[in-house]
């Protein structure tokens, strides 16, 4: 199970991230870049791609909202302009948030995405006042934006067992194209279901594997968690099944374009499968057995999690499989199966036999 060729892909991933911070930071002032290298070394590529937006989101704000600052470019700012800025300027920068136009097309944030572009704020501020390069922070001074907690979406056992039988057999009435454009990716899209219910996987560590992460000899896949940090999930016995019928019988007669040979899962176009892909087909299914819950790859992983606490009960377990870094995201996120155990023992006692 060499690791050479799992490390081109992902390589190959870093530096498409890579470049597209730099064309990003073309727009930046000087003094701006010296916080992306900053924090490099505490930060993946993916979130300084979204520093990157969220602290360009903020310039615009500036130059559009500003009377003092509408001669300028983003790349015209100095640390200067920033020091000089008061907390009502933020305050009307997380208002402005909430919907806004830039050339033409109309944008608008939620509480979470509000709070994200704040938190960005924050940092960057943060980065050049401990270097004493900035003697004023008004982030600082303005409040977060409350954040309500948010259902969390799954599926139920009875639909889990429908959205598989859909998946299997959704082409038994199907004719002429459409029956064969279904057989031909049947076996890897009930892979990919099963997997995704199975382990718990996100569907970038999906997108990711390669046939030589797949051991059915210990029955584990090796996938890159989210930092670059690789890791074994182990499946069962329906896991192992689904791969095995992909493996074997679909994807050996793929032939694969040049330099995706190593990819586990493929597109129509014989390419690695996309994010994007799979998030479309998650989406085609899911909205024939629920029209109530919108599902997407993580409402699955959202699932597996579900069903392996309900029963292990261990919210560490289910945060060492789940990759979490931290258990008290885990918690918080299956707290409420929490408040199901405790409503529960309001009836399991009884005070007096009923006569």
């Amino acid at each position: 199970m060499g690791t050479s060729n799992r490390q081109t892909y992902y390589q190959k991933k870093n530096a498409y991230n890579v470049n597209k911070l730099r064309d990003i930071l073309k727009e930046f002032p000087p003094f701006a870049k010296d916080f992306f290298r900053g924090i490099e070394p505490t930060s993946s590529i993916n979130t300084r791609i979204g520093y990157a937006y969220d602290i360009r989101t903020f310039f615009r704000f500036l130059l559009s909202e500003s009377p003092a600052f509408q001669k300028k470019a983003i790349k015209d700012f100095t640390l200067e302009d920033l020091n000089v800025l008061e907390p009502v300027d933020i305050e009307e920068y997380l208002e402005y948030l909430k919907f806004y136009t830039y050339e033409g097309k109309e944008y608008s944030n939620d509480e979470r995405g509000i709070h994200r572009k704040l938190s960005s704020l924050r940092k960057f501020y943060l980065y050049f006042q401990k270097r004493e390069r900035l003697e004023n922070n008004p982030t600082t001074v303005v409040d977060m934006p409350k954040l309500h907690d948010r259902e969390i979406i799954r599926l139920d056992a009875g639909e889990v067992a429908e959205l598989l039988e859909l998946v299997e057999h959704a082409g038994d009435h199907f004719t002429g194209r459409k029956k064969s454009f279904y057989e031909k990716n049947k076996l890897r899209n009930i892979a990919i279901f099963t997997l995704f219910l199975g382990t718990g996987i996100r569907v970038s560590e999906c997108v990711g594997l390669d046939i030589e992460d797949v051991d059915f000899r210990e029955n584990r896949i090796r996938v890159m968690r989210k930092g670059g940090k690789e890791e074994f999930v182990y499946f069962g016995e329906e896991v192992r099944t689904a791969l095995k019928n992909y493996i074997e019988i679909s994807r050996e007669n793929i032939q694969p374009v040049e330099g995706q040979e190593h990819a586990l899962f493929y597109s129509i176009q014989k390419r690695r499968i996309s994010v994007q892909a799979i998030e479309n087909l998650v989406s085609e299914y899911a909205e024939q057995i629920t029209t109530f819950k919108h599902i997407t790859p993580h409402k699955l992983r959202s699932t597996y999690g579900t069903s392996l606490y309900r029963e292990t009960g261990d919210i560490y377990l289910v945060a060492e499989v789940l990759g979490h870094n931290d258990v008290n995201t885990t918690r918080k996120h299956y707290a409420a199966l929490d408040d199901d155990k405790k409503r529960s023992a309001a009836t399991a006692v009884t005070l007096r036999q009923k006569k």
